[in-house]
Parts: C-alpha cells; structure tokens; sequence
C-alpha cells in the first residue's frame, strides 16, 4: 500500500480540481520560469536540483503567476528566491522573509539588476540548537494583500507554536482568496519527533495546523511522491537524499 494513502483519503473530500482556466493563466509564467532557470546567474550546484524539486510543476500547483504579490518563508540559501526574482520583476513583487542577519549571504544576488522585485522582510525567528527548531517569536510580516505565500522545505523546523505564529502571520499577510502554499519531507502518521524524521512533517498534522488559522484546503499533489523512500531516514543520508518522498498542499484565505 502507497505510504500516502492514509493522507489521500484524509484529503479526498476537501480537495478541489485545480481549473482548467488557471492551466491557461499560467503559460506567461511557466515561460518566464523557463527562462530565470537557464539564467547564468544561477550555480552548477543549483542547477543539478532542477529536475529533483521540478519548479514549473511547483509552481504550477502553487498557483504562481508573474504578477503576484509573494512571500517566500525561509528563503536559505536563495535557490527559489532567484528563479522567482527575474519571474517577477516586471509585474510583481516578491517578500523574502526570514532573521536579518542570515538573509545576509543572498546580498550579491539581490544586488542584481532583475532582483529589484525583492525585497527583505526581517521576522523575529532564531535558531533554538538544543531542540533543533525555530524558535519564533510574534511574527507580522507587515505586508497586506498579499497573492500568494511559499513555505517549501521549511516547515518541519517549526513545532506546533512556531507554526501557529507563522501560519496566522501568514493569514493576516494574504489578501482574501490568496493562496498558502507548503511543500516538505513526509513523515509518516502520528510517528513522533526523534532525531531520522526531526526533517520531516506529517502532512494530516501541517493540514491540521493550517486550517485553525483559518485557512481552508485547496488542492494537494502528489508530484514528488517517491515510493521507495520508506519515511524512515534522516533526509541528508546518502541513501535518501535527492529522492525524499514530499507532500504538496495548497490552502486559501476565504474570500469573505
């Protein structure tokens, strides 16, 4: 039996089939995300990723358009931030949000000339070593009517008050109908938090969360299903990385 299942029919009766009209919508975008991906600004190293977190596809599913108002949580080391950076220069606009000082590293890149669409977006967030997590304090990203907020390969750093914090914040930040996307490491059901999952996030619980922030689920996808990745494994080990199973789940502010 698919590891997933369990959440496939958890999501069954909630989800809702993306629009055909939205496939349509996304052809101006899907263009420019092919061109920021061939872009000499980007690394040898980031390139060979390209295929392993298929970013037209997750963008796609996230509902990016080329003039959005986003906001990216947890840019790291900048590999989303500068694809989407050239993607939305000329019509939108892109927040990256995270502790001041480690956004620092991505400065060259933002010195660019088609990274003028980004701005920093300094939140109260440290690094809590002994439990290995965010520590959050009270997030406000000071940023309305927002289109669309990205949380990809983040969120199993937050334990259930750090996510809290950051989902409201999240809430408050999009503009009614916008669009919460999360992608992450699965960790199987109800298996507690120990040292070989501690990078991984159950998906019914990320669902769970979300939704007392008043968000309501849109859409899941099974792009980076990976039927032998057993959920077992610390996400860095040589046997799993590079071909870790990952959930997709998209949510939405209610309009009213």
């Amino acid at each position: 039996m698919r590891h997933f299942t369990l959440v496939s029919c958890f999501l069954a009766s909630a989800v809702a089939l993306v629009s055909s009209a939205f496939s349509s919508e996304f052809s101006n975008t899907e263009n420019k995300l092919k061109a920021a991906l061939a872009m000499d600004h980007r690394s040898a190293e980031a390139r060979e990723r390209d295929e392993n977190r298929s970013p037209i596809a997750a963008m796609q599913f996230c509902r990016l358009r080329d003039d959005m108002v986003v906001i990216e949580f947890g840019p790291g080391s900048g590999w989303y931030t500068e694809i989407l950076g050239p993607v939305l220069q000329e019509k939108g606009k892109l927040f990256i949000a995270y502790k001041a000082s480690w956004m620092k590293k991505l400065d060259p890149l933002l010195a660019r000339d088609f990274m003028s669409s980004v701005q920093k977006l300094p939140i109260n967030i440290s690094w809590d070593s002994n439990n290995r997590i965010f520590d959050v304090g009270d997030i406000a990203y000071n940023v309305e009517n927002a289109d669309l907020a990205l949380n990809i390969r983040e969120y199993h750093n937050l334990d259930t008050v750090g996510a809290s914090r950051v989902n409201k914040a999240t809430f408050t930040a999009l503009k009614p109908g916008g669009f919460y996307c999360i992608i992450d490491h699965t960790r199987r059901h109800m298996e507690p938090r120990y040292h070989e999952n501690r990078r991984r996030a159950d998906p019914v619980h990320v669902i769970q969360e979300v939704q007392a922030a008043g968000f309501k689920l849109l859409n899941h996808s099974d792009i980076f299903f990976r039927p032998d990745d057993e959920l077992r494994y610390e996400v860095g080990r040589k046997t799993v990385t590079g071909n870790t199973d990952r959930f997709s789940l998209l949510f939405q502010k209610p309009a009213n």
